[in-house]
């Protein structure tokens, strides 16, 4: 309990002096002591809890209650304070918020409200999010103290909040570890709209039209989940036999329970930003990139898989679980064709983040054992490997001025130390099980046992991944023409970050096997009575990629740049390194620019189909829940 007490309040009190303390080393230092020690004690309570099953805890006080009602009261302000002042966002924003008050308001005030006996859960699934959030997250934290100084220097004209960033940082990590620990919804339901509240502030950082306009967008999406949240605490209010703790409402065959599972599993779809609730996300880019981090690898989007993760068991072989399974499955082939379209390595990285979040919500959709097997370990090599790929790309931009994928051509000529932290990150999304080669014995047979719909959406989803990951693969390490230019230096606050995740990249491929058996399938076979077994050929095939995966980098590392570097010839005079050439008109240029379908593909016209299919999959979705 101590352990527990320590993740929920320590981070929370350097949220709170970091608001007070100015820009300097002194602030620096206190986030990255803040972050370490989060994350040790992470680290202790994973190793605390591992092995001893599901645990459930109970924190008594009177005033609890009042609390809470009292913190959804304040940001509830906070929110429309800042809606009116702004005029951003339109009336839908305030009206959300205050229907919210409205309903907790009268839950916790009409005492109708079930009684809680345990306040806390332990178990596989969030241990599995504890580690994800305090490792991952906080070393995002002590990456950004270091960007942050960077980013300010090459923007001078930007606004600098750092005070509020990094306070918001550190309330964020407090509020996710609330998310994954609660058993009382009403808690949960506080942890969830306190993650809204500072990714809304994160997201418009900079304070300009643009990033208002998004933090605003992503405002709005996630008070509508953030509603559904407080109907389903409603309906547990005014049921006779309701209940406001998550175990019992998530328990397996709970049919009568389908109604709040319904609405928050729709707020797990907001908050994970699947189809057609993805444009908040995509948004959320304009913000600087530990934020992006943040948000797409350890905390916000992850808060929403894990909540329909949770309730997977209780759809299984439901119309509502098929339906949910297939918005899952339409947002991964969807964002998967968008993200072949782009340049952007930030762009491509969101896409490919709601593309595998969706496949997250598929599985929990189908709530097989295997289909639940399969989502806990993409959670977690995603959280990792994704994680990784948004702090390269920061370092990458930094670095070159550029963060387009068209500009990394030559990088590990250029910048070899970041090209291999790019090149570990990409292999670690091409092993992950829902990959390129290990995932498809896994989630096809899942899939096809249950739901051959989704096993089609999985198969043509695939192929545009395959693409776009090997695209950005081939860029990093071909060799350009000309001298290299010298390398910038790596500032070692960002390299804090940048190995430790390679390293874990690394290291969850190779202790995979080992994770299921010693973490996974117990667990499966305490929840479902049977459980998932690797076959050792399967394993086998997984260790030789594992050795390729190690092999690829290092090759780069040790083995000697004998490469020959000539001048192009574009059948004109060569000017300087033959970069360019003279024509008979002009001068031009030689650029070798991949090409990405945007005559083919069109990545609005997508994503438009996508949202059409997804608001006919939830119509259909909520009309099979029975009240």
């Amino acid at each position: 309990m101590d352990l527990l007490a320590f993740l929920l309040l320590f981070p929370l009190a350097v949220s709170v002096l970091l608001l007070v303390l100015p820009n300097g080393r002194l602030q620096g230092w206190v986030v990255k002591i803040g972050a370490t020690a989060t994350l040790v004690a992470s680290v202790f309570f994973v190793f605390a809890f591992l092995g001893q099953g599901k645990v459930l805890l109970n924190f008594e006080a009177p005033w609890m209650e009042k609390a809470v009602l009292a913190a959804d009261v304040l940001i509830g302000l906070f929110l429309l304070e800042r809606s009116f002042r702004l005029k951003k966002g339109g009336w839908w924003v305030p009206l959300m918020v205050l229907a919210q008050l409205g309903v907790m308001g009268y839950c916790d005030l009409s005492g109708r409200a079930p009684t809680v006996t345990n306040s806390f859960l332990v178990d596989p699934l969030s241990i599995l999010m504890v580690h994800v959030v305090g490792v991952v997250g906080s070393l995002i934290a002590i990456y950004s103290v270091s960007y942050m100084s960077d980013y300010h220097h090459h923007h001078p004209e930007l606004h600098d909040d750092r005070r509020l960033f990094f306070s918001c940082l550190f309330l964020f990590l407090s509020a996710m570890f609330g998310v994954v620990l609660a058993n009382h919804l009403s808690w949960l339901y506080l942890c969830w709209e306190i993650t809204t509240l500072s990714s809304f502030l994160m997201i418009g950082y900079l304070r300009n039209e643009e990033s208002l306009n998004n933090a605003f967008r992503a405002l709005a999406m996630n008070l509508l989940g953030g509603l559904a949240f407080a109907l389903a605490i409603l309906t547990q209010t005014l049921s006779q036999n309701g209940t406001l703790e998550l175990d019992k409402l998530s328990t397996p065959g709970a049919m009568a329970a389908l109604l709040p599972i319904a609405l928050l599993s729709f707020a797990g779809i907001t908050k994970s930003a699947q189809l057609p609730f993805s444009s908040w996300l995509l948004g959320a880019m304009v913000a600087p990139t530990p934020v992006s981090a943040l948000l797409h690898s350890s905390t916000m989007v992850k808060a929403g898989v894990y909540l329909i993760l949770r309730f997977s068991p209780a759809v299984q072989g439901t119309s509502v679980g098929f339906l949910l399974g297939l918005i899952g499955g339409v947002t991964f082939l969807v964002a998967s064709l968008a993200a072949v379209t782009q340049s952007d390595a930030k762009r491509v990285l969101a896409h490919s983040t709601i593309a595998n979040l969706g496949l997250i919500v598929a599985c929990a959709g189908v709530g097989t054992a295997q289909a639940y097997w399969a989502g806990m370990l993409l959670l977690l090599f995603h959280a990792v490997s994704k994680g990784l790929l948004f702090l390269g790309v920061g370092a990458v931009e930094h670095r070159i001025g550029s963060r387009n994928i068209e500009d990394m051509d030559g990088l590990m000529v250029r910048q070899k130390g970041l090209a291999i932290v790019l090149l570990i990150g990409i292999l670690g999304m091409f092993l992950a099980p829902f990959g390129m080669l290990i995932s498809k014995w896994a989630t096809l047979k899942a899939l096809v046992d249950v739901s051959p719909p989704l096993a089609v959406l999985l198969a043509f989803g695939s192929g545009p991944t395959l693409f776009f990951w090997s695209k950005w693969m081939g860029k990093l390490v071909s060799i350009p023409g000309g001298e290299p230019k010298a390398p910038q230096k790596t500032p070692w606050g960002e390299w804090a970050a940048l190995v430790p995740l390679s390293v874990m990249t690394v290291a969850a491929c190779a202790f995979f096997p080992l994770l299921s058996s010693r973490f996974l399938e117990p667990y499966l076979q305490a929840l479902y009575g049977t459980t998932v077994t690797m076959n050792p050929t399967d394993v086998g095939i997984m260790l030789v990629m594992l050795g390729l995966m190690v092999l690829m980098p290092l090759g780069f590392v040790f083995v000697p740049d004998n490469s020959r570097r000539v001048a192009r010839y574009m059948a004109g005079i060569q000017v300087g390194d033959g970069a360019s050439f003279k024509g008979s008109l002009d001068t031009r240029e030689v650029t070798l620019r991949n090409h990405y379908l945007g005559g083919f593909l069109d990545e609005s016209a997508l994503l438009k189909a996508g949202v059409w299919a997804a608001v006919a999959l939830l119509i259909l979705f909520f009309l099979e829940v029975k009240p």
